[in-house]
């Protein structure tokens, strides 16, 4: 009998302790051991496994969970006692700003002391140990949700120097989703307040910290260098396109027939593969987005699970606010066809508003594009070496959510038209003008070909 594909799990334990259908992914921990990179970013779309590595990786790793190798015995990484001593031997610090969705700068601000204070009280039984100085208590104790910028942006710093010190070891940070804040703070207009404090942040956790071993960190987009990474010169970049852990997130096409096969569900492989297959990491096609296989096991039906996991607010905007050529572009490609651009997997968020090709980057980066082919036989720019890239929307379930964007775009106007016939039909004048002047408001705004990033009251 197939085992229970749980939903919204992403605890490793929870998962393997409860023996709920899992993939084995813990080849990832070797390969990144093995590897021996100080800082590796990891960006991935959304729900695709990002967060349950985290986890699988901080189980494994840290001195907090040293005795469980249970958890990992049936898997891969068990098979070599190198890597059995190495179970439950570091300090780890793991969290992850996947919840910090604030609508304004100071919001945001105390959202992330707020997870730095939990972390903190996590090792309250450091100030009872001999190890930390006065100094050194007193700090600790002023990590609190109002603490100002230079006490938040040390505080990963210091407590790995903590840890350190206290386990006779460096540290191992895993930070999951650190873009998440940043989006937000794109959409709501404080993204240069906010970057100027994330790179202080950065900056003290990975680079100038001789108490970390290494670091792990996973987000959606690999935000521009210039913006928070400039001092990173120790980071590794793992992108869609790089070979790296190409296999490590999502769900291959292999390890999906197997999952149909256990649960009886062959005889629905090629609809799966139509709506959920599509994505390509590195040189690996056919991989399989994991959380809408894991509904569809779940729920024995095709339904839209990933892009409905989300509002998709930026990505609407993006596409609502675009030029002319790019609305053109997007009716090609939900028409299933293909369009050629060139892609910079650094994204500059002040370009979005401006550049075609970022916005596009962007899209490809969330998992709604997919490179189709890329001719390096033609340059953009002769000096800039940039080549072309051949995107087309993704899979049948991206398709699903591109029309029910646009479905929700006329909804909004065929709303105000209904009012503007039912005033005509009752002679109400003043009415008819209120309503042809909403019509036009909102056909502009959700619809204009200008390129200008206006909001409905313009």
């Amino acid at each position: 009998m197939a085992k229970t594909a749980a939903i919204g799990l992403d605890r490793f334990d929870e998962i393997i302790e409860g023996n709920y259908f899992y993939i084995d992914k813990t080849a990832f921990i070797r390969q990144w051991w093995e590897n021996g990179d100080k800082v590796t970013l990891i960006t991935r779309p959304r729900r695709f496994g990002k967060t349950l590595n985290m986890s699988m990786v901080e189980q494994f790793f840290s001195v907090n969970d040293a005795g469980r190798g249970a958890l990992f015995q049936d898997l891969s990484i068990w098979q070599e006692e190198t890597y059995r001593k190495l179970q439950g031997t570091y300090p780890v610090i793991s969290l992850t700003f996947a919840g910090v969705k604030e609508n304004s700068y100071w919001k945001t601000r105390k959202r992330i002391n707020q997870i730095f204070v939990n972390l903190y009280a996590d090792y309250r039984f450091l100030l009872e140990s001999d190890v930390l100085t006065e100094a050194e208590k007193e700090y600790f104790k002023s990590v609190s949700i109002d603490m100002d910028e230079v006490t938040a942006a040390a505080a990963l710093h210091q407590l790995s120097r903590y840890l350190s010190h206290y386990y006779g070891k460096k540290v191992l940070i895993l930070l999951d989703e650190y873009d998440t804040p940043m989006q937000e703070a794109y959409l709501a207009g404080f993204w240069e307040e906010l970057v100027a404090f994330i790179r202080s942040l950065l900056n003290a956790a990975f680079k100038t910290n001789p108490y970390m071993e290494r670091a792990i960190m996973t987000g959606i987009t690999r935000v521009s260098k210039e913006s928070v990474f400039s001092d990173l010169n120790n980071l590794e970049v793992v992108t869609a396109t790089s070979r790296k852990y190409e296999d490590a997130f999502g769900f291959t096409q292999e390890e999906v027939l197997h999952a149909l096969e256990a649960f009886g569900l062959t005889g629905q492989k090629e609809a799966v593969k139509q709506w959920y297959d599509g994505f390509k990491f590195g040189d690996l096609d056919c991989i399989y987005n994991p959380w809408s296989v894991i509904n569809f096991l779940s729920q024995r039906e095709i339904a839209p699970y990933w892009v409905n996991t989300s509002s998709n607010k930026m990505v609407g905007e993006l596409i609502r606010a675009g030029s002319r050529e790019m609305k053109e572009d997007f009716e090609v490609l939900m028409q299933g066809g293909i369009i050629e651009t060139v892609i910079h997997e650094e994204i500059v968020f002040d370009e979005l508003k401006d550049c075609q090709d970022a916005v596009f980057s962007f899209l490809l980066a969330c998992g709604y594009l997919k490179i189709v082919s890329v001719d390096r036989s033609r340059l953009l720019d002769l000096f800039s070496g940039e080549v072309v890239y051949r995107l087309a929307l993704t899979n049948g379930e991206v398709r699903w959510m591109c029309a029910f964007l646009v479905r929700r775009w006329f909804s909004v106007v065929n709303r105000q038209y209904d009012r503007f016939v039912k005033a005509f039909l009752e002679d109400d004048v003043a009415q008819m003008n209120e309503n042809i002047n909403e019509i036009t408001n909102k056909t502009f705004s959700f619809f204009d070909v200008g390129g200008e990033n206006q909001s409905e009251s313009d």
